[in-house]
C-alpha cells in the first residue's frame, strides 16, 4: 500500500484538477478504496467514470481493475499485520462537549488507521539516528513544534524548536547539516515561510519531515517523510488531538527503540529537578 501512496505523491503534481480530486480521496481513504467499484469512486470524489479510469492510466495501470487489485493486495498485507484499530464513537446529544469529542475521536480514528506503519518507524528511526532534531512551524505549528522538541528532550534525543523572531526559519538553517533531521508542522493555512524552509532545507540534504493534514499538502513534495494527521475542526482551526497523539507516539517509539539510554534520561531529568526543589508538597 506504501508503493501505491508513494505513487499517487510522484505524479501528484503531473495530474488533473478532476484526477486530482480522486488522489485526494484514496490516499485518505485506502483502505475502503479496494471494496469501491467506479461508480462509487466517482460519487465519491465528485468527478466522473471516465475521470476515474483516466487517473488509473495515469498512474501507469491498465485501468480501474488493475487499480482496485492493488489496493487490494496492499489492504491484504496491512491487515495480516493485525494492525486494525477503531476508537469507539463519542454521543452527540450532550452539546458542544460532545460533538467536539466525536469530531476529535474521528480524527484520532482516521489517522491511526490511514498512516502507514512503516513509514512511521522509519520516522522514528530517523529522529533517534538524527545528530540533532529541529522542529518549526508558524501559528498553532509554533507551538507543536516546540512541544514536539520538548517530548523528544524526555527521551534522550537533542531536539530544539525554531524560533520566529529577528531571524527567518530560513536563516535558522545555516546550524542544520545532513546530519541533522527538521520535522516542519504544515497545516492550512498553509504558511509560505515554512514551505520554503522546507524546499531549501531539501535543496541542503537535510532530511526534512513533514507533519501535515495530507500527504499531497505543498510541503510534503519537499519531505522525504510525510505523516499525514487528520486535524478537521467545528471551528476555522485545526484540531490538535489526533497531532498529539502522533507526536506522543512518535516518543514512545523513540523510548521502546532506545529505552536504556531514554530511562537514563528521564531518571537524570526528575532527579535534578528534585534537588534543585522544582516540585512542592504544599
Amino acid at each position: 500500500m506504501i508503493d501505491l501512496r508513494s505513487l499517487i505523491r510522484v505524479r501528484y503534481r503531473d495530474l488533473p484538477s478532476n484526477q486530482r480530486k480522486i488522489a485526494d480521496y484514496l490516499l485518505h481513504n485506502i483502505p475502503e478504496a479496494p471494496f469501491l467499484s467506479v461508480i462509487d469512486l466517482e460519487k465519491r470524489s465528485g468527478t466522473s467514470r471516465a475521470t476515474v479510469v483516466r487517473f488509473a492510466r495515469s498512474l501507469g495501470f491498465s485501468g480501474f481493475l488493475e487499480l482496485r487489485s492493488r489496493l487490494l493486495e496492499g489492504l491484504q498485507s496491512q491487515m495480516s499485520g493485525g494492525e486494525e484499530l477503531r476508537l469507539p464513537s463519542a454521543r452527540s446529544d450532550r452539546g458542544t462537549l460532545a460533538l467536539v469529542a466525536e469530531q476529535d475521536v474521528r480524527n484520532i480514528d482516521q489517522t491511526v488507521r490511514n498512516l502507514d506503519r512503516r513509514t512511521f518507524a522509519e520516522v522514528g528511526a530517523m529522529l533517534v539516528k538524527a545528530s540533532r532534531v529541529y522542529s518549526a512551524g508558524l501559528g498553532i505549528s509554533s507551538l507543536l513544534a516546540g512541544t514536539l522538541a520538548y517530548l523528544l528532550n524526555q527521551v534522550a534525543v537533542r531536539a530544539s524548536s525554531f524560533v520566529h523572531g529577528s531571524a527567518t526559519f530560513v536563516e535558522q538553517l545555516v546550524a542544520l547539516s545532513p546530519h541533522d533531521v527538521l520535522v516542519v508542522f504544515s497545516f492550512p493555512p498553509y504558511s509560505r515561510e515554512t514551505i520554503d524552509l522546507a524546499r531549501v532545507a531539501s535543496s541542503r540534504k537535510i532530511p526534512v519531515i513533514a507533519i501535515t493534514d495530507r500527504l499531497t499538502s505543498p510541503v510534503s513534495f519537499h519531505a522525504v517523510k510525510v505523516l499525514p494527521v487528520r486535524s478537521t475542526n467545528m471551528l476555522f482551526t485545526n484540531s490538535l488531538s489526533a497531532i498529539s497523539v502522533v507526536m506522543n507516539a512518535l516518543a514512545t517509539e523513540i523510548a521502546v527503540r532506545n529505552r536504556d539510554k531514554a530511562l537514563r534520561a528521564l531518571q537524570q531529568t526528575e532527579k535534578l529537578l528534585r534537588q534543585s526543589g522544582h516540585y512542592t508538597t504544599d
